[in-house]
């Protein structure tokens, strides 16, 4: 089985760059534990805990229409409703919850437990 580590997507909206382009279609990658750590240093979300969305979108976008290097400057500028979507879809890929085949010991029945997010 092979773990897919990418996913594309299309904004609802899209963003409109300085020349006027807008640009729908991405790719967001799969976080480590650094991209979910590092925001958490940062000043603007220090003084603002809204701001750490924008900081990790930025990270876990790997491009934006042509654009292959996304910024804080880029996620700050998007539309509501694509910056919601954005969140959702971070959300949805990076699941903690795992589910795990385990067998009883007593009868020997196997069956799959699930274990919630962090913090449940």
């Amino acid at each position: 089985m092979e773990l897919k580590t990418e996913y594309e997507f299309t904004l609802p909206k899209g963003y409109i760059d300085k020349e006027g382009n807008l640009h729908r279609k991405g790719v967001m990658r799969l976080a480590n534990a650094k991209d979910e750590i590092i925001p958490l240093t940062d000043p603007r979300v220090m003084r603002n805990k809204a701001f750490m969305i924008i900081v990790l979108l930025s990270r876990v976008m790997n491009r934006l229409g042509t654009i292959d290097s996304i910024n804080t400057g880029i996620v700050e500028n998007l539309f509501a409703a694509d910056l919601r979507y954005l969140e959702e879809l971070y959300n949805r890929i990076n699941e903690d919850e795992v589910s795990v085949k385990i067998k009883c010991p007593s009868c020997g029945h196997g069956f799959e437990k699930e274990f919630g997010s962090l913090g449940e």
